[in-house]
């Protein structure tokens, strides 16, 4: 062998180690909380680990859960919004995502801070013979009244009233809702308690509900596949995983009185009159928007660190990662369904970082 053949293998040996060492010093970070969030934190982590590692440009999909599974920097369990936020509480993992904010007070007591990274939608599906996508309507209350078990059947005249032209069994209706403490239950049913009195005061806003009917599944992902499997049924799940699940969705009527589909644009309508600046610690609910295109139960998910993190945690490199998502990630949200940032936000959201955690970045 030749001096330059053996001079040629030494470098691409040294090219390789190079690759690998860069490889290894890439930080992967822990987070725990909504499934409303998998799909989007899923694709980030994996197009962010090419960013870090140099590999090329991120290979575009639509699938967002199902990309092949190698090369992740993010650590992610989507045990659900309630458990996501005990678990940063806990100092268990880097940052909490839960689409259920907390309010300055219970923040402060925890010693947290929270910021918005992504919008999306809560999508209400049917499993309905005969009933394929956008074709069933569904005002609020009669929402809130079916998941109340005030009406039991498809055949019922409230339905019906709404849905003069679509041929409905007359079968009792199977109520899928979500087992565990959801951030997606909170935003259902913030929705629902302001446009229905009875909901309001009966079954109340929160991440766990006392549930007078049906069966729980627990995770976005079990409510859509419990959904799928149970003839006439009913329930409420994030907008991407309904598209892959390919479950037919339901129009929504809106505070205008349109009957909305839930789409990107839709949701986007819902988020564009949102006032981040007016409040604190970014507390705001999106559903019951304003406007004849916006979809009524929009919700952004949010994520919880702590303020004063301490040796175990990597805030840095957790910053790191979603400063990437904002400057670079907005394309793969986009191709999920979700509604990434407006550009004003995620100037606000940067600088109450610098205001809001010790992180030595």
């Amino acid at each position: 062998m030749n001096r330059l053949a053996v001079l040629g293998i030494a470098a691409a040996c040294v090219a390789a180690w190079v690759s690998a060492a860069n490889a290894q010093e890439v930080t992967t970070i822990t987070g725990a909380g909504s499934t409303f969030a998998h799909p989007v934190l899923t694709k980030w982590s994996r197009a962010y680990r090419q960013a870090q590692t140099g590999s090329g440009d991120y290979p575009t999909t639509n699938s967002g859960l199902e990309d092949p599974q190698s090369g992740s920097i993010l650590d992610y369990e989507p045990s659900g919004s309630l458990a996501g936020t005990m678990r940063v509480k806990d100092r268990a993992v880097d940052f909490g995502a839960s689409d259920a904010p907390l309010k300055s007070d219970a923040l402060a007591k925890l010693g947290l801070g929270q910021f918005p990274i992504v919008i999306g939608g809560v999508v209400v599906v049917v499993n309905i013979e005969g009933v394929g996508p956008g074709q069933i309507k569904f005002t609020g209350p009669l929402l809130a009244d079916i998941f109340m078990g005030k009406i039991q059947t498809w055949s019922d005249p409230a339905i019906k009233a709404v849905n003069p032209d679509l041929k409905l069994p007359d079968a009792k209706i199977a109520v899928i809702y979500r087992a565990e403490g959801s951030g997606t239950t909170f935003n259902f049913a913030d929705y629902l308690a302001k446009v229905s009195p009875s909901w309001r005061q009966t079954m109340g806003v929160d991440t766990v509900l006392k549930w007078p009917t049906g069966t729980g599944a627990k995770g976005n992902d079990g409510v859509a596949q419990a959904v799928k499997r149970t003839n006439n049924a009913i329930g409420y799940i994030e907008y991407t995983q309904a598209v892959q699940a390919k479950l037919n969705d339901a129009l929504i009527q809106n505070g205008a009185g349109a009957f909305v589909r839930p789409d990107t644009r839709s949701f986007q309508a819902a988020a564009a009159r949102a006032d981040w600046s007016k409040t604190s610690d970014f507390y705001l609910l999106l559903t019951d928007a304003p406007g004849s295109d916006a979809y009524p139960i929009a919700a952004t998910v949010f994520v919880l660190m702590h303020k004063q993190p301490t040796w175990l945690l990597k805030p840095r490199a957790t910053f790191d990662f979603f400063r990437w998502t904002m400057d670079h990630g907005a394309s793969h949200a986009a191709q999920l369904g979700y509604v990434p940032l407006p550009a004003t936000l995620t100037t606000q959201v940067k600088d109450y970082w610098a205001k809001t955690f010790k992180t030595g970045f």
